[in-house]
């Protein structure tokens, strides 16, 4: 990675601020976009992105995604924002000669009923779940150009499937959260008002597998440099816990001590995910370093000191 040119998209949000810094200490010459600068869903705008900087290396981490409601309020929003930035990035990264593109791609990409655990040869033995579907269909699509485009053209593309992430500088947002940030908020908020009881989605019965956003970019970096084949890898913990059990964890380490109650109306989601690793571990030497208690606790940290002050503030 020294003195590459490595251009990152989505490198201002969550994941993308740890890649940075990663590839930054590697000696890496990284270029992260704003989205105010360059729109993604545009070919003129992504054309100017290339011919300014001019990347050796493209990791492709920006994507429009949320948690269930947002899913469920923005299925074509979703599905338009993520296949166009995908297929633009990837064609130009094509065009203008570079050396190898990473597609960060989604567990949500794999069929609702896949077998436990994911492999990655199940992740076309089926239609994704509906709630996120349009998401996980553009991502999936994503690895089906950067296939075709290394058989037909000898380009140099993998692809990555990442499960949920977390950890510190997540987006924290009261409806388009993800699972974790939306629990910390919501218990955090509830300690600090003495509420004695939350409600959660769905009945706590589905499981989820989770890896911390350090480890993630980790994982990413480490293809970077040691993969160079057109096969999907999971990128995970190998590991699941389920939301019930998660729920009563974050409620630990935020101070809550009430009743949680559950919406049955709300949908669960995938019954279970949780992935088969041993890929990842095989191809690039990832395994996942910080455990599920310890990276909630990191979380929370950042959160309290971050987030939860100022709203305490307000």
């Amino acid at each position: 990675m020294n003195d590459k040119k490595v251009l990152v998209t989505g490198g201002a949000g969550f994941l993308g601020s740890f890649l940075v810094e990663i590839l930054q200490a590697k000696g890496a010459r990284v270029y992260a976009p704003r989205s105010a600068e360059f729109d993604l869903r545009r070919a003129d705008h992504v054309d100017g992105l290339f011919v300014t900087f001019q990347p050796e290396i493209v990791i492709h981490a920006a994507a429009l995604g949320g948690g269930i409601r947002f899913m469920q309020q923005n299925p074509g929003r979703l599905f338009y924002d993520n296949i166009m930035m995908n297929t633009l990035v990837l064609e130009k990264s094509r065009l203008y000669g570079v050396e190898k593109f990473v597609g960060v791609g989604t567990v949500c990409s794999y069929p609702k009923f896949t077998p436990v655990p994911f492999k990655e040869q199940d992740l076309w033995n089926g239609y994704p779940e509906e709630t996120n579907a349009p998401y996980g269909l553009a991502k999936k699509m994503m690895l089906a150009q950067s296939q075709a485009y290394r058989a037909q053209y000898g380009f140099n593309g993998i692809h990555l499937l990442l499960v949920n992430l977390y950890g510190p500088r997540d987006k924290f947002h009261a409806e388009n959260s993800h699972v974790i940030p939306g629990l910390i908020r919501k218990c955090h908020a509830a300690a600090r008002q003495r509420l004695d009881r939350i409600t959660c989605w769905g009945d706590g019965s589905a499981t989820r597998e989770f890896l911390y956003v350090a480890d993630a970019a980790q994982a990413i970096v480490m293809a970077t440099e040691r993969f160079a084949k057109s096969e999907p890898v999971n990128i995970g913990s190998g590991s699941e816990i389920a939301i019930e059990e998660l729920v009563r964890l974050i409620a630990r380490l935020t101070g809550f001590k009430g009743e949680i109650e559950w919406d049955g109306a709300s949908p669960n989601g995938q019954p279970r995910r949780r992935l088969d690793i041993t890929r990842a571990a095989e191809e690039f030497g990832f395994r996942a370093q910080t455990g599920l208690e310890e990276g909630l606790r990191q979380t929370v940290a950042w959160y309290e000191q971050n987030v939860g002050m100022s709203l305490a503030v307000r």
